[in-house]
């Protein structure tokens, strides 16, 4: 069964009004992998429909080991009380270092779909 969602060649035209270059590059990433579709249609689109998430959401919205994915910034409100695998496109300083502090792993959107091409055991925070 075929996934529905965007088009190559409206990809590709969305691609071109990017201007960060790592987004760019994550998107590129993401079109060579199935497992990672929904995430090009959502960074394709509108920077408006990319999340922003306080540290006290996530923490409500996983359980302990999971890896999940952010499509937009962490924000630093409320607390991380379990150790989860927090993938985003970027991260406050402040959440950053409140993420050290339960030692919590943090990694790009980019750097995640390089280790994990088949997009497995992932789960996507809006």
């Amino acid at each position: 069964m075929e996934q529905k969602g965007k088009s190559n060649t409206k990809i590709k035209r969305q691609i071109k009004k990017k201007t960060n270059v790592v987004l760019v590059e994550t998107i590129n990433q993401a079109r060579k992998h199935r497992g990672w579709k929904n995430v090009v249609d959502i960074l394709t689109g509108p920077t408006r429909n990319y999340s922003m998430l306080n540290l006290s959401e996530i923490d409500k919205k996983t359980k302990e080991g999971d890896t999940v994915i952010v499509l937009g910034k962490v924000l630093s409100k409320g607390e991380l009380t379990k150790k989860v695998r927090i993938c985003a496109l970027s991260f406050s300083e402040k959440a950053l270092e409140k993420l050290k502090k339960t030692k919590s792993e943090n990694v790009s959107v980019l750097q995640e779909i390089k280790i994990n091409p088949k997009a497995e055991g992932i789960k996507i925070l809006k």
